[in-house]
């Protein structure tokens, strides 16, 4: 078990505001407890700049990963990787990659219009899931094998 600390973003304009109860959320949080990880509640902001502010402060208290989750299709309001980005100082497209190819070969095509990013903030793992639970599910399974080993490597640890 890692004991390590890890930190939750929801991107939904609707879950933030009430309108209905976010559920990604959720499966990230199980995800992250099961591997060892400690996770509080999920941050469940709007849309655009309060993603990233999220993101910062996680990152700004010692995450070592952090999952998002929302705001990474073609709508004019995601934004998510466009508040990542400049917060990563290493992108890792192949995780992102990854997290698509798994979704399409799936047989859901609309997988591949995600923008999602994955990176390192410092020491931390940034990674954008897409917002719907079908993704959420597949990114964990692409996720699951490699997180570990990402999150070690990022502070230099040995293979």
């Amino acid at each position: 078990m890692t004991h390590l600390p890890a930190g939750i973003v929801v991107a939904s304009n609707r879950a933030s505001a009430g309108v209905y109860e976010d559920t990604t959320g959720p499966l990230l949080t199980a995800f992250l407890a099961d591997l060892g990880y400690l996770v509080g509640e999920p941050a469940v902001v709007p849309d655009g700049e309060a993603v990233g502010a999220a993101i910062r402060g996680f990152v700004r208290a010692g995450a070592r990963v952090v999952l998002t989750t929302g705001g990474t299709g073609l709508t004019p309001t995601d934004l998510t990787p466009e508040v990542t980005r400049p917060l990563l100082d290493r992108e890792i497209p192949g995780i992102a990659e990854a997290i698509r190819a798994a979704g399409v070969a799936k047989g859901i095509p609309t997988a591949m219009l995600s923008r999602g990013l994955a990176g390192l903030a410092g020491q931390c793992l940034v990674v954008n899931l897409p917002g719907s639970r079908g993704g959420v599910k597949d990114a964990i399974e692409v996720l699951r094998p490699v997180l570990q080993h990402a999150v070690e490597q990022s502070v230099g640890s040995d293979h």
